[in-house]
């Protein structure tokens, strides 16, 4: 008569690499704060070397009227400001892009560092140890 086969049975909890969800979720707002800031500083650079602000800089340093606007026509002022807000949006957008960016490849490996170091806190506990080995035998 065979033997009869052993009831398969629960295979043992054996610990995952993730990272808990509050790190990944703060990872998550870690990217789109760094974003947000990249875009914002971004755009502030631009914004400030792109042309004259509304005929104000020439109330910085006090002088004549005629330092603060060339007398042209509709009182355009000596920059110009004719696409300055299009070229500081499309630099807030880069910025906040490749800002975001840098932020997800640090997240990342900060996140892959926890997995790794998780991963050998556990596998030094004598009873998760038992559990991994005993789990290895019954699949070989």
């Amino acid at each position: 008569m065979p033997e009869p086969r052993p009831v398969p049975t629960v295979r043992a909890y054996t610990p995952t690499a993730l990272p808990p969800v509050g790190a990944r979720l703060a990872a998550f707002v870690a990217i789109i704060v760094g974003g947000i800031c990249g875009g914002l500083i971004t755009f502030a650079v631009v914004d400030l070397q792109c042309g004259s602000d509304d005929g104000r800089a020439g109330s910085i340093v006090p002088g004549p009227p005629a330092a603060a606007s060339t007398g042209a026509p509709g009182g355009a002022t000596a920059g110009g400001d004719d696409g300055c807000e299009l070229l500081a949006g499309a630099a807030g957008l880069v910025g906040a892009v490749v800002s975001a960016s840098g932020v997800s490849v640090v997240s990342v490996l900060a996140l892959r560092a926890m997995a790794e170091w998780r991963r050998n806190l556990v596998l030094r506990d004598p009873a998760v140890t038992a559990d991994l080995r005993s789990a290895r035998r019954t699949r070989s």
